[in-house]
């Protein structure tokens, strides 16, 4: 199946002011959804179109990348005949796809944009690690743009509810509650979309099987699959400790704090002895990292503190599969009880994973806030995530607390208003709840976050 991605309208953008000028580098996660975008966007924007796809590419293609970047008359006329296509001046574009398996391909981009005869788009995962950049020189004719599972509003367009979509953004712009009945109707399609996901697979499973979770699940066993495969293909001496942490997600999550707690991958174990580890995590785009900022003040990302850290699951949808056995999902009672609100244990995990998936597909990096009591020995302030307006002259950050019950306090959000007043522009809670306004704080129901 075909769905309506946002992405599409920041081809349009780049095709429109950049295409001459830069290369396109689409990057994220395996099967997000990258190759099918971007060719679609080629049929329906270029005269014709050439994709050269690296996983599957002729020792042809390969030599002429090899051999003829000096004589690119030549080059062109080796694609063009290899895959029998014709190309027209400022008409044509040509897609690199899985550009990571072949680098010299990246580098040749230089050089094909400077020729201005063609567009250029690169889509790729794993793009920044050693492995993949070792001996070539990065192209600064390169654009870079990051692609993630489909959000909550993109997951409402494929399930037909673009009406419902509009409804809930023109809600949160005046500032009012949903109907009732609409209210408990989007809280059912967000939970289907905990469930399913937003793996562009994994949907059309659910979709095309009369709303199959076990259509859904099936397809998100095999992405977990491709996933562990990836990692175990890591040339490097982390290897084993990547599998440790991505097996461990689920685990980490479902504690309370939902922090990475180092000590249970190895005694002793200190965040920078495992730099290479998260970061190949985090580049692969598996996970959303989300880091301890010590100091709530202008630009976040100066006070982040490494030593803590939160790894989010890329996809809910995956976490989900990721932490049940297939005989706990197929009985279908974890189903139902996710539906109606009813699950005992991980419904915590899932929302806060959800929220902060749809958080990272709207631009914003993750960051959390802790304040530890020496008096009472304990944590007094937990704050899930911390937003920016990332202004320069009015610089404010907005705390926002995700609740899965109805039966919750804000207390840590209360506090930490009270420390850092001067520097807020806005509390949030995100529950299953309609919207509601009360004591400067902003009570959002799960199913709005996407319009933060």
């Amino acid at each position: 199946m075909m769905f309506r991605r946002k992405i599409y309208n920041r081809l349009l953008d780049w095709k429109k002011s950049s295409a001459g000028n830069k290369a396109l580098l689409i990057e994220g996660a395996r099967r997000i959804g990258k190759s099918t975008i971007v060719e679609e966007f080629a049929k329906r924007e270029y005269k014709s179109y050439i994709l050269i796809d690296f996983n599957t590419v002729s020792e042809a293609v390969i030599s002429a990348f090899n051999n003829y970047m000096t004589d690119l008359d030549t080059f062109f006329m080796i694609l063009s005949s290899e895959y029998n296509i014709k190309l027209y001046r400022r008409e044509s574009i040509i897609i690199f796809d899985e550009v990571q398996q072949f680098p010299k391909a990246r580098q040749a981009v230089k050089y094909l944009v400077a020729d201005g005869r063609y567009d250029y788009i690169e889509t790729g995962s794993l793009i920044s690690i050693k492995e993949k950049v070792k001996g070539i020189t990065i192209p600064s004719e390169e654009r870079r743009l990051s692609m993630y599972p489909m959000d909550f509003e993109e997951f409402g367009w494929a399930m037909g509810e673009n009406g419902m979509m509009e409804y809930i953004r023109n809600c949160f712009v005046a500032g009012k509650p949903l109907e009732q009945n609409l209210h408990a109707k989007a809280m059912l399609l967000f939970r289907q979309y905990m469930i399913v996901g937003g793996m562009p697979k994994s949907v059309s499973a659910y979709i095309e099987n009369d709303r199959s979770f076990e259509k859904a699940d099936m397809e998100k066993r095999d992405i977990l699959a491709l996933y562990r495969n990836d990692i175990m293909k890591i040339d490097s001496g982390y290897r084993s400790s990547v599998i440790s942490i991505f097996d461990q997600i689920p685990a980490f999550l479902s504690k309370s704090e939902r922090r990475v707690m180092m000590n249970r991958i190895e005694k002793g174990a200190t965040f920078p002895k495992y730099h290479d580890t998260f970061f190949w995590l985090a580049d692969s785009m598996i996970v959303n990292e989300c880091f301890n900022c010590s100091d709530p003040n202008v630009g976040l990302s100066l006070n982040e503190d490494r030593t803590y850290v939160k790894c989010y699951m890329g996809d809910t949808g995956l976490l989900l599969s990721h932490t049940f056995d297939e005989n706990e999902i197929f009985n279908g009672k974890l189903y139902n009880e996710i539906l109606f609100g009813k699950l005992s244990t991980n419904e915590g995990m899932l929302y806060e994973n959800a929220i902060a998936q749809i958080l990272v597909a709207s631009g914003h990096k993750l960051y959390f806030y802790i304040r530890y009591n020496k008096e009472k020995h304990r944590n007094d302030i937990e704050i899930d995530f911390m937003l920016s307006n990332n202004s320069k002259l009015k610089y404010k950050i907005f705390p926002v607390e995700v609740k899965s019950g109805d039966r919750y306090t804000t207390k840590s959000l209360t506090r930490f208003s009270d420390v850092f007043h001067e520097r807020i522009g806005g509390c949030y809670v995100i529950h299953p709840k309609n919207l509601k306004v009360e004591d400067d704080i902003v009570y959002l129901p799960a199913y709005m976050a996407f319009c933060l």
